[in-house]
């Protein structure tokens, strides 16, 4: 795996600031069990990486005392940290909306076959990722027959109302093939929902096109490639300055697996902490103040090129 960072830290990215916190993005550990070409977390199989039982009650305590009112849990499979259901009946009961970041076969797994029940009972959103629609293009970048089991998930959770229930929302992810931006948002959405209807009786509620993250293992993909640069100036050239107004990191904290806090996922994989400051613990956390510069580097210009992205799709 390559060390991005150097390639990242010097940068002239605008200055970013931030707004109201409303939403804990929580990192649940970084086992999946899938292993995919574009993570941005390094998941895997073989990671062993689990938030403890003690840092998740820490978590619940930062988002009582913040009021923070979205909890996203994510992971590696955030589901598969065996206290999962414990966080979410626990923020449930704080009013949160809570969303899963679901690769869709972990419903399938053998201890999981009372998951989507769980989901639904307490009206999880689940955003879940399908970067095509086509099979030779997902298992290609995901594994072997992902395809195929990411559509079984996705019967089974139409099959107890989400997609068509206002309350269960079900939304899917689109991740680039290959070195290039997303295609328009909109568009895509059409093609989706046309092809996944017509072809598997399959509907949902939005598609979210995200852009590849120069980071971690994509990251270590492009500089094995030779294309690193080439791929950081397709992303400067492309920037749009009028998605700084609506970036997720000014209104998101990042919390990782040991309890620290980041200005976003990306900035966690990277190690870059909050500001100046040195590393702090949700414990340390004595005020969000408004206004709080966010840390940057060049990274940054994969959420600003083109439409923009962010963990809930295009910006503009």
């Amino acid at each position: 795996m390559h060390n991005v960072y150097p390639l990242l830290e010097k940068t002239d990215f605008p200055d970013v600031f931030r707004d109201k916190l409303n939403t804990a993005q929580i990192n649940l550990g970084y086992k999946c069990n899938q292993s995919c070409l574009h993570c941005h977390v390094n998941a895997g199989p073989k990671r062993k990486e689990q938030m403890s039982l003690n840092t998740m009650k820490d978590v619940i305590k930062f988002i009582k005392k913040f009021k923070i009112k979205i909890v996203d849990l994510t992971g590696g499979a955030p589901e598969l940290n065996k206290n999962f259901e414990y966080i979410v009946e626990q923020v449930k009961k704080i009013d949160c909306h809570v969303i899963d970041r679901c690769n869709l076969t972990i419903l399938l797994e053998k201890d999981k076959s009372g998951l989507a029940n769980f989901l639904k009972k307490h009206e999880v959103e689940i955003i879940a990722s399908l970067p095509c629609y086509e099979k030779e293009n997902v298992n290609s970048q995901r594994g072997k027959n992902v395809f195929e089991k990411s559509l079984q998930a996705l019967t089974i959770l139409n099959s107890i109302g989400y997609g068509s229930n206002p309350n269960l929302q079900l939304n899917l992810v689109y991740n680039p093939q290959g070195f290039q931006l997303p295609p328009n948002q909109k568009v895509l959405t059409k093609q989706y929902k046309k092809h996944l209807k017509n072809k598997y009786n399959i509907i949902f509620n939005n598609l979210y096109t995200i852009t590849n993250m120069p980071i971690a293992r994509f990251g270590s993909t492009l500089v094995a490639k030779k294309y690193f640069s080439t791929y950081m100036n397709l992303l400067k050239d492309s920037f749009e300055k009028n998605t700084l107004k609506s970036l997720m990191c000014k209104s998101l904290i990042s919390i990782d697996y040991l309890g620290f806090v980041y200005d976003c996922d990306f900035n966690q994989m990277l190690g870059l902490n909050m500001s100046i400051n040195n590393k702090k613990h949700i414990n340390e956390i004595i005020s969000m103040q408004i206004g709080q510069k966010i840390n940057t580097a060049d990274h940054c210009y994969g959420c600003t090129a083109g439409s923009g992205s962010s963990c809930g799709g295009s910006l503009l």
